[in-house]
């Protein structure tokens, strides 16, 4: 794997992480990587709210990898605590090379830290290949997702 750094995000990795955001049939559709203004005030709301963790994978100085982690804590489960992986992009030439293993697994030992007793995540239903990614790493689909565009 070579030396790797999983750290906050700063503003200065914003364009290396829309530019992963943006590179792929989904994300060229929704993502804008002209304008990052939007990206910069979502960074600032992020870094203030202490259950956000906006983290970059770093190699050489190169932002090779980035991925959100948000911990809710909640009623449910007798009150259990939940953190939801959110946004994991691996550059596209860092692919099959176990950093996307390292990343979420560094997720869930984040988790684990912040005493979260269910880890959870949504993947678009296009995304076939993911989804054999998070059953190999021992993520169930248990559940249908919704979502609403406002």
């Amino acid at each position: 794997m070579g030396d790797l750094e999983i750290r906050a995000a700063v503003a200065e990795d914003i364009p290396a992480i829309v530019g992963m955001l943006a590179d792929d049939p989904l994300g060229a559709r929704r993502e804008s990587p002209d304008d990052l203004t939007p990206y910069l005030s979502a960074l600032e709301r992020i870094s203030i709210d202490a259950n956000q963790r906006l983290v970059v994978a770093v190699r050489e100085g190169r932002v090779v990898g980035t991925l959100q982690l948000t911990i809710v804590p909640g009623l449910s489960r007798r009150g259990a605590t939940r953190s939801i992986i959110e946004g994991v992009r691996v550059h596209a030439d860092e692919r099959g090379g176990g950093l996307g293993t390292r990343f979420i697994e560094w997720a869930i030992e984040e988790s684990r830290r912040e005493n979260c007793r269910l880890v959870q995540l949504t993947s678009d239903s296009a995304r076939t290949d993911a989804h054999r990614f998070y059953e190999r790493l021992g993520f169930e689909a248990s559940h249908v997702g919704f979502k609403l565009q406002l």
